[in-house]
This record gives structure tokens, sequence and C-alpha cells, in this order.
């Protein structure tokens, strides 16, 4: 999985081909993709979309994630927005898969969010 968010297409197509397309499409979410955040909200996989846009900070996706009192979807979510309580929680747990994972979500959206002012001051 965590390959398949680094954008590595051989990890993505062996979950896509092997009965994991949500996390084949969760994968490209993470990294912008809105068509593979659509599909996840048409093929019944509404749980993971929210969980990106909870990642995002979204308000209401964020409380649909506190409502559902799921300590790992709380703090995993946190994690990726990096929340020092999310990391030392899923530290604490052993979930050690799911750190790399939020930092390599956080480095995304750093990246993203480099490229969303570059692009601005590209238009103007």
């Amino acid at each position: 999985m965590l390959q398949a968010i680094k954008g590595d297409k051989k990890f993505f197509k062996y979950l896509l081909n092997n009965g994991y397309p949500e996390l084949a499409a969760w994968s490209n979410v993470i990294r912008g993709d809105e068509q593979a955040l659509h599909w996840l909200f048409d093929n019944g996989f509404e749980a993971i979309a929210i969980i990106t846009i909870a990642i995002d900070g979204h308000a209401d996706a964020q409380k649909w994630i506190n409502d559902t009192r799921d300590d790992f979807l709380i703090y995993f979510t946190a994690a990726c927005r990096k929340d020092g309580d999310g990391i030392r929680w899923l530290q604490k747990k052993n979930l050690e898969i799911f750190v790399l994972i939020a930092k390599e979500v956080q480095e995304i959206q750093d990246l993203q969010e480099k490229d969303r002012t570059f692009s601005f001051y590209r238009k103007n």
C-alpha cells in the first residue's frame, strides 16, 4: 500500500488486480486524483473517501470521523494531518505501517501545497 501511495504503478496494479481496487483508488486520491475519489463514492467505499476528505481538513468530514468513535480512524486521520497525538497513538499501538503511510501522506500534501502556491504565482 505504501508503495502505491508513493506512486509506484507496479504496486498500484497489484492492488487493483488482486481484489483491492478501493486501496488502489485511495492511493490515487491521496495524490490528488478527483476521479478516483468519485469512484470510491460511486462504488460503496464512502468511508475511505470521507477519510481522505477529513485528512484534507474539511470540518464535516472530520466530524463524521469523530462521530464514528473509531479510535483508529480518528487517530490515523489526525496523524495524516501532522497531529502529534495521532502519530503517538499509532506508535503506541505498534501500527508502524500506518505511521509510515501518514508521513507519506504528509509529504504528498506538502508538495501539493507548494504546487498550488507556485501555480498562483505563475498565473499572476
